[in-house]
């Protein structure tokens, strides 16, 4: 799978590449789940997932599986919701900034090198305007990608943000439970693609 990096000093836009329809088809039977049509009413949004990515205009969520050591970093809420850091990006802030803030935010981590990206979320709301003033509408998209991480800190829970309880790194497959739990099977194929980009990348890396 193609995967798109951006340096972490680099607060340059992301510049998407073509992917292959046919590696795009590929992937879609793999996770069909994953690939799926949803509607996430919460936000009053049509969402489809694809590894081709979007335009860096259209960006205003970044999401992470931190990867460290060979298990995934998973925060908890004081709901008992699990979830991956990440979250909005505020408005002049870069792909990798708002990423990076995000981690130190709601995980206590840093990413240790660049992140790759798998792929997002394109979505089109039906709301009469925008979630925040300078954010695109009625498209907009959310980033996925995977990174090798440190938590090394406890989260700094601002008060805009919710309050993170519990960070906690886990087994690949654990992440896949508590994610799917009272949600929709498509988070448990995210860390699955994660997993199979990671292992990719470290084979090419040999």
């Amino acid at each position: 799978m193609t995967q798109m990096t951006e340096r972490p000093d680099d607060p340059a836009e992301l510049v998407p590449v073509r992917v292959d329809p046919a590696e795009l088809a590929a992937l879609a039977r793999r996770y069909p789940h994953l690939h799926a049509p949803q509607r996430w009413a919460w936000g009053s949004l049509d969402a489809r997932f694809s590894a081709q990515l979007p335009e860096d205009r259209l960006i205003t969520n970044i999401h992470l599986i931190g990867f460290q050591d060979d298990g995934v970093v998973l925060c908890r809420d004081e709901r008992d919701h699990w979830f991956l850091p990440g979250g909005t990006r505020e408005q002049g802030e870069s792909v990798h900034r708002c990423l990076a803030r995000e981690l130190r935010e709601e995980a206590g981590a840093r990413m240790l090198g660049a992140p790759a990206w798998i792929g997002a979320h394109h979505c089109v709301t039906d709301n009469p305007r925008p979630y925040r003033p300078w954010q695109p509408h009625p498209e907009k998209a959310w980033l996925w990608g995977w990174a090798e991480v440190l938590v090394d800190s406890e989260p700094t829970n601002p008060d805009d943000g919710e309050p993170v309880v519990e960070v906690r790194v886990v087994t690949p497959a654990e992440a896949q439970r508590l994610l799917v739990r009272e949600r929709e099977p498509w988070w448990s194929e995210l860390v699955a693609l994660a997993v199979e980009s990671r292992a990719g990348a470290r084979t090419l890396g040999n």
